[in-house]
């Protein structure tokens, strides 16, 4: 984590590390840097580009606030069984543009754990800080000493993977000029970046391998329904993230379901009902014809009731079984793939 040092600098607990002990991880120069706050002399640095309530010269304070930023708590946790829930692919991310055409409402959250997380018509997205665009601070906070796997050094890991993991998101969010001009509109990137600037900056992200970013970030986005499902078993927890505040918004959700259940219900009995009844004039010569014709309308419309119900089952189970068969498929195939590279690596 970040120290100060006497000269009131920002300082890794790696600076004083020989150089060949370093592993320098920013992902652009420092002549594509967006954020220029921090090329000033030392003594004049005060607080943390975007945030000035954090100040520089308060270590602890500084930590506290990027560790909480970029922590995925239980997130991490679910990473090994993300497979389940999106398809493994680091670049399974829509652009702004596309996330429009979709139908989707992009949401402000400052919540790392929800960037890219969909709900039907919503999806999150954590902006970009300032201070990450920044080279200097960059280079002076994501350091990694792997020779040394302290308490510390994993945290600062755990972080600095996070952190790679949420900048390189924005090389697919943003990839047109009206990606651009939405990703502004919606406070994403500071507003006096240039398109020019910008895209100069995406232009690093790209290289960022998966290798170093969290588990989280090798997959792209992620629907919430899917992530509170499987919570229930992986994290015994009943949800992920709660999206009913209301118990009428809770409940709402039933409403369609048990609607479907009562009338096909009610389709049932009325057709065994009219059955019953046609039965009463069977004796009556007058009347064969149509009690045949009751009969046999009532007795079509059970077995239509039987086979809708049969065909929407078996439907639901096919579309679970192809979705089980295509997550297990990719994820044996992301296997395969990532040994092979270790392999040539080799």
């Amino acid at each position: 984590m970040l120290i100060a040092c006497r000269n009131g600098k920002m300082c890794s607990p790696f600076s004083n590390l020989p150089s060949h002990q370093k592993l320098s991880v920013i992902p652009f120069g420092s002549q594509d840097q967006l954020n220029f706050e921090l090329d000033i002399p030392d003594a004049e640095r005060k607080w943390l580009p975007g945030n000035p309530r954090i100040m520089l010269s308060d270590s602890v304070k500084l930590n506290a606030f990027i560790s909480k930023d970029f922590d995925l708590a239980d997130l991490e946790e679910l990473s090994s069984h993300l497979w389940l829930m999106s398809k493994p692919d680091s670049g399974n991310i829509s652009p702004l543009h596309r996330q429009l055409v979709k139908g989707r409402k992009i949401i402000i959250t400052e919540d790392i754990r929800l960037h890219l997380v969909w709900h039907y018509d919503r999806i999150f997205v954590k902006p970009l800080p300032r201070y990450m665009t920044s080279h200097t601070f960059l280079s002076e906070y994501l350091l990694l000493c792997p020779s040394k796997p302290t308490n510390l050094l994993l945290q600062h890991e755990r972080i600095r993977k996070a952190a790679l993991g949420h900048l390189r998101t924005y090389s697919y969010l943003i990839t047109h000029e009206s990606d651009f001009d939405i990703a502004q509109e919606a406070r994403l990137i500071p507003r006096e970046v240039s398109w020019i600037q910008l895209a100069g900056f995406l232009e690093g992200l790209e290289n960022i391998r998966d290798s170093q970013v969290a588990g989280r970030f090798q997959y792209g986005e992620i629907r919430l329904t899917r992530l509170n499902f499987y919570s229930k078993f992986i994290l015994r927890k009943f949800y992920f993230q709660r999206v009913h505040n209301q118990y009428g918004a809770y409940f709402e959700r039933f409403y369609g379901p048990l609607l479907f259940t009562f009338g096909m219900l009610s389709l049932l009995l009325n057709a065994m009902q009219v059955e019953m009844s046609v039965e009463q004039v069977y004796s009556t010569t007058q009347w064969l014809s149509f009690w045949r014709t009751c009969r046999g309308f009532s007795v079509m419309c059970l077995f239509l009731v039987v086979i809708l119900s049969l065909w929407l089952a078996l439907l639901f189970l096919y579309k679970f079984t192809m979705e089980w068969v295509y997550a297990l498929t990719q994820h044996r195939n992301k296997k395969y793939n990532n040994i092979k590279v270790d392999s040539e690596l080799a």
